[in-house]
């Protein structure tokens, strides 16, 4: 039992040190995107207007583009031109 705690209490340590450590790497970067966004006044990704999962892809959940029932065929034609985000694709 005790070497399960010292076991999960080094792991949380380790992701601590990477979570601290990718921030670091990551503020040049968030730094340039948020004086883009001030600069051009943007809001939000908007990549086509017909339909709410292919607006902004991160926003994407697995139930939206089969609203009416799983086999349905795509009501926009711009679900056909834009492929599923990565997070929603199978490994």
């Amino acid at each position: 039992m005790l070497f399960l705690v010292i076991v999960t209490g080094l792991l949380l340590c380790l992701m601590l040190v990477h979570a601290g450590s990718a921030r670091r790497k990551a503020v040049p970067a968030l730094t340039m995107k948020s004086e883009m966004v001030k600069r051009f006044g943007l809001t939000d990704l908007c990549i086509f207007t017909d339909a709410r999962y292919t607006r902004h892809p991160s926003m994407a959940d697995l139930h939206t583009p089969f609203q009416s029932y799983p086999l349905s065929f795509e009501h926009f034609p711009s679900g056909s031109l834009m492929p599923p985000p990565p997070h929603l694709r199978g490994r």
